[in-house]
């Protein structure tokens, strides 16, 4: 086996370990568990969901509306209804900061943080601030890619198995996917910016004109 190879083959190997850890396990154990407690059943929470949730929840960002004794605990999180996120860790992050939202009341602004399927932080007040400019909620946005990430992940998983496991110049190419997946994501994000930006509703409180939201940095 070329050295080259064999280093791929590593390098794949910690891919799959921290994608599998990170992304597809939390997906796949808290997979429709949010439907679940908006349809007011959470009865039917699995208790491998909860547990799930409350690992990977620990020190993750809540809501400053959230109990402090609620943090990192899915049950008492849905007796206080307090908003609850996807339990994958987050790929993207932004924060808006403004006047009416004091640092001493929100050192972090109003953050929110974007997973393959779902959403985490202040959703809630990010969506009203929204509406405020005519914009849809965020989840209006992604549902194609939120509702087929699992699948692709676990697709991904599998090539990355493949190529580990054999030596295929076909499943090289096919390795080039999971490797382009962060300018994958980069684009289609910055699309769906360029969507919310550019399809402002009439209803809106404040009338602004149609913009690009800022994909890096800090933006107005």
């Amino acid at each position: 086996m070329h050295s080259s190879t064999a280093k791929a083959r590593v390098f794949a190997t910690l891919a799959l370990i921290i994608l599998t850890l990170s992304f597809t396990f939390p997906m796949i154990a808290f997979h429709g568990t949010l439907n679940k407690i908006d349809n007011n059943q959470a009865s039917e929470v699995s208790s491998l969901s909860s547990t799930v949730w409350n690992l990977y929840n620990q020190g993750r960002y809540k809501s400053i509306s959230t109990p402090k004794e609620a943090h990192n605990d899915l049950e008492k999180m849905i007796a206080s209804s307090s908003e609850i996120g996807a339990a994958s860790m987050p790929i993207w992050a932004v924060s808006l900061e403004a006047p009416n939202y004091p640092k001493e009341a929100f050192p972090e602004g109003i953050p929110v943080f974007f997973h393959f399927d779902g959403f985490s932080g202040e959703v809630h007040e990010m969506n009203t601030i929204n509406h405020y400019v005519g914009m849809d909620p965020m989840w209006v946005g992604g549902t194609f890619e939120r509702e087929i990430g699992i699948y692709a992940l676990l697709a991904l998983s599998l090539f990355i198995i493949y190529f580990i496991a054999y030596n295929n110049k076909l499943l090289n190419y096919i390795m080039l996917v999971p490797a382009s997946l962060p300018l994958l994501f980069i684009a289609d994000y910055s699309y769906w910016l360029y969507w919310f930006g550019h399809n402002l509703h009439d209803w809106g409180a404040f009338k602004i004109k149609p913009f690009m939201p800022t994909v890096f940095g800090d933006g107005k």
